[in-house]
């Protein structure tokens, strides 16, 4: 799988980076980002927090936006981020924001003109860190993390694949995605009107009757224009004690649903990951 270099950068020591490749499952040319923090320069390999974007956004918004990097170059942490969809002039799109390239919810399209290109599920899940493992000097150890819809995806993928991820956490994540606009217009959209196929990709309804727990922190603006309408964190919450799951929910005054936000309190998401990413 040929990997094309798009653009290098030192920061902290370490290096951010973007490649081009031709995605097997998505049947086109994907971007990605990785930041590689300096220990990989003495050869070790080092653990992987995943990134996933919210709507509207590509790789370059939290790598540009959230000031990761230098925690992540103290704490040995490697950070990919993914775009958040296929994009091209052969991949369906829609006018609107929340549908199309920009917003593929991290779900594994089912629905006529989606299902050819929207597997992001699958891109995430599987593809990309395979890639990532065998190119890059990091270990087998991930964690996964994302904001508002990659928020959703972040906790969604944890829970789906808890073997595979040490933790998980989200900035204002679409908790429960079958019960709001944004995500009732996608799921109709990528997996039909059968509503019993969206309890897949829904992390209030997974944490439900979810046997194996992967550790989550989940940070909550609570000036965020969104919360009440499109994220409600209420119900990941109740359905976080229903079943007894370890989830660390931080609401915090005033903040809102911006990247002001996500670099208020990266740091804190970064170490909460670190703990778990070194754990034996």
């Amino acid at each position: 799988m040929s990997l094309e270099l798009v653009s290098q950068t030192k920061s902290f020591g370490g290096w951010h980076k973007q490649y081009n490749h031709v995605s097997s499952k998505l049947g086109v040319s994907m971007r990605f980002a990785i930041f590689l923090p300096p220990q990989c320069q003495t050869g070790e390999k080092v653990p992987v927090l995943y990134w996933l974007s919210g709507l509207t956004c590509t790789d370059e918004n939290f790598m540009q936006k959230a000031g990761a990097q230098r925690v992540a170059a103290q704490l040995g942490v490697a950070i990919v981020a993914p775009d958040t969809s296929p994009r091209g002039d052969s991949v369906a799109n829609d006018e609107g924001y929340d549908l199309g390239q920009g917003a593929g919810f991290y779900v594994n399209a089912t629905e006529a003109p989606w299902s050819d290109h929207y597997r992001m599920y699958d891109y995430v899940v599987e593809e990309l860190p395979q890639l990532i493992e065998a190119t890059f000097p990091v270990s087998q150890k991930r964690a996964i993390a994302g904001h508002s819809m990659g928020g959703h995806g972040a906790l969604m993928i944890s829970l789906r694949n808890p073997k595979r991820y040490c933790s998980a956490s989200a900035f204002s994540p679409i908790s429960n995605p079958i019960n709001c606009p944004w995500g009732r217009k996608a799921f109709t959209a990528y997996l039909g009107a059968d509503e019993s196929n969206w309890q897949q990709y829904d992390t209030t309804e997974l944490l439900r009757n979810t046997l194996e727990k992967v550790p989550f922190r989940v940070d909550q603006g609570l000036a965020d224009n969104f919360l009440t309408e499109q994220l409600q964190p209420e119900k990941l919450a109740d359905a976080a004690a229903g079943s007894d799951f370890p989830l660390q929910l931080e609401q915090h005054e005033g903040y809102d649903h911006s990247y002001y936000f996500i670099a208020s309190f990266i740091e804190e998401q970064l170490r909460f990951h670190h703990r778990y990413l070194v754990a034996e």
